[in-house]
């Protein structure tokens, strides 16, 4: 359990390291703003929300319990009880996993819990350090700042969401394997958790940006609006990705699906080939004592004869059907986009000679 608590004066003096008898102090007082950050889920240290703060007993439920609450926004007599959620970077996993935070908003207080370690907590607590800027603006603004950090930290992910099914589109047409239909699977998983906390999110932030709770003054309308679009634009590129790797799956299913053609295409040139060849072989074979060709000077040269031109003749039949590809003409290069620049409207080089 870790417990940071900064306070802002009125006149802009910053006090940091306080107890819980200056919390308390500083919060009876109505005065500045008063931001507690609570790391852990301790009963007895999670006893200031309740003993100090006087929190409703169902929100310090969600803060103290260790199931995954989705996100919401609940408003009460003097403060908004907010729960968002980011990417848990205190474990490694090859499925995105998230994490939560709950945030208490007041007039002139703010209070965030969360049971793992956030980078945006400490950027914020670095912030709030160097010169106190994200608490001069008042509560709105820090949650602003804590929120919006929360959510930026997502697009680090999913740029490496966005590499990964890459590698993968690569993987599906030039080397199918197993590996890379779980890499799939496991690419799907980590979208559909994403997209499972942002959706929920983009209602939440939707209601702190349109004057719905006092709390959020106009000013702090068109900074929560931002984070919205943030949100807007992480939920496309998770569904761009989600459907990047349902594409990679099709793929990936029918490289196999031709791997497994061109295999029995093989096998069936060979088959094709070598079936009258058993025939012959099996006439010949066959032990009767009074076969006119046995007896005959240049019949086992007649027959290996009559094989090679059996080969050859349906090698020749089955090249003419294009069963058989080899010394046929391939396409090795393909035209790549190219615009004529000339026939743009906008194109320098034209605007220049019509002016001449």
């Amino acid at each position: 359990m870790a417990i940071n608590a900064h306070y802002v004066a009125p006149d802009g003096t910053l006090t940091h390291g306080l107890d819980a008898k200056n919390i308390g102090k500083y919060y009876e007082s109505g005065q500045g703003l008063l931001w507690v950050d609570i790391e852990g889920n301790d009963e007895k240290e999670n006893s200031i929300l309740e003993n100090i703060f006087k929190f409703h007993r169902l929100t310090i439920d969600d803060c103290l319990s260790e199931r995954i609450n989705p996100p919401k926004v609940d408003g009460f007599e003097n403060y908004i009880f907010v729960i968002v959620h980011g990417v848990n970077y205190a474990v490694e996993s090859e499925i995105v996993q998230t994490s939560q935070m709950e945030l208490y908003i007041g007039s002139h207080f703010v209070v965030s819990h969360h049971t793992l370690p956030l980078f945006c907590i400490q950027a914020v607590l670095q912030l709030v350090e160097d010169d106190a800027r994200p608490m001069k603006r008042g509560a709105d603004f820090l949650a602003h700042y804590i929120i919006d950090t929360l959510i930026d930290n997502i697009m680090p992910t999913v740029d490496a969401m966005s590499e990964v099914a890459d590698d993968i589109e690569e993987e599906a047409i030039h080397n199918p394997q197993k590996s890379t239909l779980e890499a799939i699977l496991k690419l799907k998983r980590s979208t559909m958790r994403l997209h499972r906390v942002m959706a929920p999110q983009r209602e939440i932030l939707n209601r702190l940006s349109r004057r719905e709770f006092a709390i959020i003054t106009e000013d702090a309308q068109i900074f929560f609006r931002d984070i919205y679009d943030h949100l807007v634009r992480i939920e496309d590129l998770s569904q761009s990705i989600r459907d990047r790797a349902d594409n990679a799956l099709s793929t990936y299913l029918s490289s196999i699906a031709n791997r497994q053609n061109e295999t029995m295409r093989i096998l069936s040139i060979v088959a094709a080939i070598f079936l009258p060849l058993t025939l012959l072989a099996g006439i010949y074979g066959m032990n009767f004592e009074y076969m006119p060709e046995l007896t005959w000077r240049w019949g086992y040269f007649a027959v290996l004869g009559l094989m090679a031109v059996v080969i050859i003749g349906v090698s020749w039949w089955l090249w003419l059907r294009n069963v058989i590809t080899l010394g046929r003409r391939r396409a090795t290069f393909i035209r790549p986009i190219k615009v004529e620049y000339h026939k743009l409207l906008g194109y320098v080089d034209r605007l220049t000679r019509h002016n001449r």
